[in-house]
């Protein structure tokens, strides 16, 4: 079994920063790719940025420059650093993973950034 613990979601101001965390837990041998996907009020989910256990990373254009993503493959956590938020990145943010050869999602959590 499999869990993903996400924290760090809240309202913001526009031009403010906030940080998630995702840390993974359970019967895991190797995580290829961490990352975060997002699901803006009445939208489709979409992927804002992930990593893979070598280092490759990709954004959605929408947040580069102002997002970053890390990871610590020791604690099994994956981290999104975001800055300048803006109302449109208002959404709630979800942690996946792929492990072992299985998709993993978090619970969610919600950023609400205010204008």
């Amino acid at each position: 079994q499999v869990q993903l613990v996400e924290s760090g979601g809240g309202l913001v101001q526009a031009g403010g920063s906030l940080r998630l965390s995702c840390a993974a837990s359970g019967s895991i041998f190797s995580i290829n790719i961490m990352g975060w996907y997002r699901q803006p009020p009445g939208k489709q989910r979409e992927l804002v940025a992930r990593m893979t256990s070598d280092g490759r990373i990709n954004y959605a254009d929408s947040v580069k420059g102002r997002f970053t993503i890390s990871r610590d493959n020791v604690k099994n956590t994956v981290y999104l650093q975001m800055n300048s938020l803006k109302p449109e990145d208002t959404a709630v943010y979800y942690c996946n993973i792929d492990a072992d050869g299985f998709r993993y999602w978090g619970q969610g959590t919600q950023v609400t950034v205010s204008s």
